[in-house]
């Protein structure tokens, strides 16, 4: 049976950063299901490119289908407004917040470990990476994930966590879900000619 993860878009969410993990992902037979928070399948990213979702995220909660037993792993990519608007979504955070609980694949880039993932308190006690400046958000005493560990490394894998930088960074990201759901990683990122360090 196929993996199953979930990808959330709000509008104002960074292209880059959710096409390479949906697209890497989809190559390697995981099942992705691009979902919409919002009114609207058509969802608009920072830099005014348009995507088609899915599904809504309000048809997946009428249909039983936002819980962490449907799921293998979420991806949250970041983006502004589009974290923000994610981070407002009680919805969204409630779902990743029972996925963190059952142990699930959590992973996001850019803004959102610092804006959507911190503010849960999902990074307390973790080592993680994300947009340069964003981690103060995360490590300052006032946080909700106050005791994590910011680190500058391009991804950032603790436990069921997948933490990364930016768009740069993106196909660097992806294969590392790869990696953590299937064990092809690697193969993925020799297939894709990802740039390795020399």
């Amino acid at each position: 049976m196929p993996k199953r993860v979930l990808v959330f878009l709000a509008e104002g969410f960074e292209e880059v950063e959710a096409v390479t993990p949906i697209d890497y992902l989809r190559r390697c037979g995981i099942e992705v299901t691009v979902t919409a928070v919002g009114k609207s399948l058509a969802v608009k990213g920072s830099h005014g490119i348009q995507i088609a979702a899915d599904t809504l995220l309000e048809s997946l909660l009428a249909e039983g289908k936002l819980v962490s037993s449907a799921w293998d792993g979420v991806v949250v990519p970041g983006g502004l407004p589009g974290a923000d608007n994610l981070a407002a979504s009680k919805e969204t955070g409630g779902f990743i917040k029972e996925m963190a609980v059952g142990g699930k694949l959590i992973c996001a880039i850019c803004a959102a470990p610092a804006r959507v993932l911190s503010p849960l308190g999902l990074l307390k006690g973790r080592n993680f990476t994300c947009f340069p400046g964003e981690e103060e958000k995360v490590i300052s005493p006032s946080s909700a994930s106050y005791g994590a560990q910011w680190k500058e490394n391009r991804v950032i894998v603790d436990g069921p966590f997948i933490t990364s930088r930016g768009a740069g960074t993106a196909g660097e990201f992806a294969c590392a879900i790869v990696e953590k759901l299937t064990g092809e990683g690697e193969k993925l990122a020799d297939r894709v000619l990802l740039l390795k360090a020399p």
